[in-house]
């Protein structure tokens, strides 16, 4: 089973900046607790503090989903962090063996 990559791209709503990075810090805390989860590292865009990108490695497909399906996920991004946002996007990348 390969190794999952996922890089997630944020676009904060301009003012939610201060309401965006202690949800960061609580959602890297908890995905850094999972089994499946390998690193879970978010970075800010130098000279646009509105761009997040998080780099993400999961030991597989179904790692991935089972960190979807936590019920901090659900609590701390859908419940709070993505209305503060503009824009989300979510690529995912099979690892190549």
């Amino acid at each position: 089973m390969p190794e999952l990559r996922v890089i997630a791209r944020l676009t904060i709503s301009d003012g939610n900046q201060d309401k965006v990075l202690p949800l960061l810090r609580q959602i890297t805390e908890a995905v850094r607790n999972e089994p499946g989860n390998i690193s879970f590292v978010p970075h800010r865009q130098l000279g646009d503090d509105r761009q997040i990108v998080i780099l993400e490695r999961y030991a597989s497909r179904e790692a991935f989903a089972a960190h979807q399906a936590a019920p901090h996920f659900r609590h701390i991004v859908v419940e709070q962090l993505i209305p503060l946002l503009d824009e989300r996007v979510v690529e995912s990348y099979d690892v190549a063996e």
